[in-house]
C-alpha cells in the first residue's frame, strides 16, 4: 500500500512543469516506433519488483546513480568530456527530427546525452503541443517513466543563459518547473521546440535554449497540428525514439 501511494504520489509530480506535462489519454497504434515503446515499457514495468540494485543493473545505469543535487555539476561537467557526441536524431510516427544541441550550454547538452545514452526518452512522447507555440517532449503516463526519474536523480539543471541563446523559429529549450524555482533551473528530463515562427521571445531568460533543429521542422509542425484535449495533450500518444547521431 506504501508503495502504491509513493508511485501514485510521484506521477502528480510529473504535471508541475512550465511547458509542462498537462492530463494523460488513450494510447493509439504508432505504428513501429509505438511498437518497440510498448516491448521497452514492459521491459521496464517488470523492474519495479526488483531491488533498487537490480533495477540499476536492467537499466544500464551506474553506481553514480541517482545524481544528487550537490554533485551534479561536477558529475555532468566529467560526463561531457567523456561524451563529446552533440547530435541526436529524434525519431516518431510523423518522421525525423535532428537536432544539435550547444557545446555553450555545456550541463544542458551532458545531461541530454546522458539521458539519450540510458534510454530514458524512449519510454516518453510528445506529451503537450501548443499550436503556433511549441510541441514538448520527454514525459508520459506510464509507471516506467516514473521509475526512470527516480533512478537517475530528482535534480535540477543550473540555467546558462549566459550563452545567450534565444527561442527562435526551431529552437530546442529546456521545460522548468514553475514552483519555487526562482534561479529558473531547468528540468532535467523534457524540452520543446519552438514552431512559432515568429520565435517566442518572452521565453528569453525564463529557459535554457540548448540546442537547434537542424532538420525535420516539417516533421514538429506536423506534431503540431494534431488533436489534443484541453489540457494540450495529443489525444493519440505521439511515441519517440531519441538516438546519438553524433
Amino acid at each position: 500500500m506504501r508503495y502504491s501511494l509513493s508511485i501514485i504520489a510521484g506521477f502528480l509530480i510529473l504535471f508541475f512543469a512550465s511547458c509542462e506535462d498537462k492530463n494523460s489519454s488513450q494510447k493509439s497504434a504508432a505504428e513501429t516506433v509505438a511498437e518497440k515503446m510498448e516491448n521497452d515499457s514492459t521491459a521496464i514495468d517488470v523492474a519495479k519488483d526488483y531491488t533498487e540494485e537490480e533495477k540499476i543493473e536492467e537499466k544500464g545505469l551506474g553506481e553514480a546513480y541517482p545524481i544528487p543535487q550537490e554533485e551534479l555539476i561536477p558529475f555532468l561537467t566529467q560526463y561531457g568530456k567523456e561524451n563529446q557526441e552533440n547530435r541526436v536524431r529524434i525519431v516518431t510516427s510523423f518522421g525525423d527530427i535532428e537536432v544539435t544541441l550547444f557545446r555553450d550550454t555545456p550541463l544542458h547538452r551532458a545531461n541530454f546525452i546522458m539521458l539519450v545514452k540510458n534510454g530514458y526518452f524512449d519510454n516518453t512522447y510528445f506529451h503537450r503541443v501548443a499550436p503556433g507555440f511549441v510541441i514538448q517532449g520527454g514525459n508520459s503516463d506510464n509507471e516506467a517513466t516514473y521509475e526512470m526519474r527516480q533512478d537517475v536523480g530528482n535534480y535540477l539543471i543550473p540555467s546558462e543563459f549566459d550563452a545567450g541563446h534565444r527561442h527562435t523559429y526551431g529552437a530546442f529549450s529546456a521545460a522548468k518547473y514553475s514552483e519555487q524555482n526562482v534561479s529558473k533551473a531547468s528540468s532535467p528530463f523534457e524540452f520543446f521546440i519552438v514552431v512559432d515562427k515568429g520565435g517566442s521571445p518572452h521565453l528569453n531568460n525564463d529557459h535554457t535554449v540548448f540546442g537547434k533543429v537542424t532538420s525535420g521542422m516539417d516533421v514538429a509542425e506536423k506534431i503540431a497540428q494534431v488533436e489534443t484535449g484541453q489540457s494540450e495533450w495529443p489525444i493519440d500518444n505521439i511515441y519517440m525514439d531519441v538516438e546519438i547521431i553524433e
